[in-house]
């Protein structure tokens, strides 16, 4: 079956395929969802095994593929009942580390090809980073290729052991694209002035509320945005464990900071704000950076993992871990409209050269090509 093939040749019955999915993060999740409908409309019969939870919110089912519920465990009850779901698949291709342990167990004894995507890396340390990094091992040696969503990701799973590692072209959805207005945006003002940005600068965090994000980072350089005439408002959506940290570093050093939790609309919050702000220590293809350049706002990035790949010199990125460069670009943008008028028309141009997910799914559908076809006859 070729990548440009809708339906199963001369009679055959289409590919069947079992996307493994651990519940995972909002874009690894969407990421599945955009290509499971892509595989579905060239013929190709998907189900996707997951938590109940996600096909509630993605809908698989909605966009014609089978879904299973998984629950995200490594039990024997959840691996038997992946193995079961697994029976008559042509190839399994499950996305992040923990789904994909659970199908290397799953998969113990078949000849199913398995095909891994990693989506993100390990961001603990300690025991149980040790352990992750063995399973990380166990997972590149089964596994017949590894996609890999940044070159940083792909040197990982070949330092791991794969035998097969590539760069993995991956689509921000539609789902999560905010589209820059063809002028000026009407429900701006509204927007800003719910989050009481009336008059002064408004910037955008958006991630949970994990210690890798750097929130601690950002709140350090908040307090030299205390100096600006006016002060720029900060507001971070997303919510986490490190939330009463963070809320009582705010309380108590007065920092222009507000913590809004979970936000349902983040295209109408970034569509609002004058900069975007990602101060993690690692990511790979951030949705928000994705986001934001799409929407032409100016983004202010570590530079760290997949980000300087990804935004090429369509942002202003800074050191990790380091407040000072931070509030130094953060001051510097603000008071340099053509600058941030620059970034922007940046940006528009970095996304459109991004692939489209018609041209992810006609990758994996390559890779699933090779996993699938006969070996020749020797």
């Amino acid at each position: 079956m070729s990548p440009a093939s809708s339906t199963a040749p001369h009679g055959q019955s289409p590919l069947r395929t079992v996307q493994v999915l651990g519940g995972g993060n909002a874009g690894s999740s969407a990421h599945v969802r955009s290509l499971a409908a892509g595989l579905v409309a060239r013929g190709v019969r998907v189900t996707v095994c997951a938590p109940a939870e996600a096909d509630d919110r993605y809908d698989f089912t909605g966009i014609g593929a089978d879904h299973v519920h998984i629950p995200r465990s490594s039990d024997p009850a959840s691996v038997a009942a992946l193995r079961a779901a697994c029976a008559d698949a042509d190839l399994v291709h499950a996305h992040g580390l923990h789904a994909s342990f659970r199908t290397v167990l799953a998969l113990s004894g078949r000849h199913t090809p398995l095909l891994v995507t990693w989506h993100d890396r390990v961001q603990v340390e300690g025991a149980r980073g040790h352990l992750l990094r063995l399973l990380e091992r166990r997972v590149t040696k089964a596994a017949a290729v590894i996609l890999g969503t940044s070159s940083d990701l792909v040197d990982r799973a070949r330092r791991a052991g794969a035998r097969d590692a590539r760069l993995a072209g991956v689509s921000l959805p539609r789902t999560f694209r905010t589209a820059a207005p063809d002028g000026p945006d009407p429900l701006r003002p509204k927007a800003r002035a719910e989050l009481g940005a009336i008059g002064r600068p408004l910037l955008v965090a958006i991630g949970s509320l994990d210690r890798h994000r750097g929130y601690e980072v950002l709140l350090d350089a908040a307090r030299a945005w205390r100096d600006l005439d006016p002060v720029p408002l900060l507001v971070v959506a997303g919510e986490g464990p490190l939330r009463a940290e963070l809320t009582r570093r705010i309380e108590d050093e007065d920092l222009p900071v507000r913590l809004i939790g979970c936000c349902e609309d983040t295209d109408g919050l970034l569509a609002a704000a004058d900069l975007a702000l990602l101060c993690s220590s690692w990511e790979s293809r951030s949705v928000l950076a994705q986001e934001a350049l799409h929407a032409r706002v100016p983004l202010v990035a570590t530079a760290v993992g997949g980000i300087p790949d990804l935004v090429g010199e369509a942002a202003e990125l800074v050191p990790y871990g380091d407040p000072e460069a931070l509030a130094d670009a953060v001051v510097r943008l603000l008071g340099d409209t053509g600058r941030r008028t620059e970034l922007a028309e940046l940006g528009a141009r970095q996304a459109a050269g991004w692939p489209t997910e018609d041209e992810t799914v006609a990758q994996v559908l390559s890779v699933y090509d090779e996993l699938t076809q006969p070996s020749p006859m020797v």
